[in-house]
């Protein structure tokens, strides 16, 4: 049930905490599922949420707002997805060349989101999607790169206030 507390008996929920810890732990707590200020202070500013589904609401309407300047800064705090354990070297390799092409067009870090991938399709789909996407022209893929951000935000907030986490631990 929405807001109701999880482990011990009268202790708040992770959304509960969140709705009342001070505009500053909750802006960092955000910056660590996004980072982009003007994200995460109007996110924190919109407290409290009764629900996560008007948090996740919230967090796409200000993710959808995000300026080309807003949207470099939280690409260029991202991290290139993990591969599978027993990943062949061959592929590492095809993969870093193709980290490297789309850098070197788009001036950015590859992003996608790949919460609903099973671990053993990631590799195929990261490459499929580095493949297709640099077929995009620069405002093209500005659009699709801002997309894959307001879905790994939305993931990482879910993740952290389903599990009482953090969104640093899913990043």
């Amino acid at each position: 049930m929405p807001g109701q507390s999880r482990g011990r008996p009268g202790s708040p929920s992770p959304l509960e905490h969140f709705n009342a810890v001070p505009a500053e732990d909750a802006e960092r707590t955000l910056l660590a599922c996004l980072n982009s200020v003007r994200w995460a202070l109007r996110m924190a500013d919109h407290r409290p949420y009764p629900d996560l589904t008007s948090l996740l609401a919230a967090s796409d309407e200000a993710a959808y707002d995000l300026t080309a300047a807003e949207l470099a800064q939280a690409l260029a705090a991202e991290s290139l997805p993990a591969l599978p354990e027993g990943t062949y070297a061959a592929a590492h390799t095809a993969l870093n060349a193709a980290y490297a092409a789309y850098e070197a067009k788009f001036g950015h870090l590859f992003v996608i989101h790949l919460d609903e991938v099973p671990p053993e399709e990631r590799l195929d789909r990261i490459l499929e999607g580095i493949r297709s996407r640099l077929a995009n022209d620069p405002e093209e893929e500005r659009l699709v790169a801002a997309e894959e951000l307001r879905r790994l935000a939305r993931g990482r907030l879910a993740d952290a206030f389903r599990d009482a986490g953090n969104c640093a631990a899913s990043h």
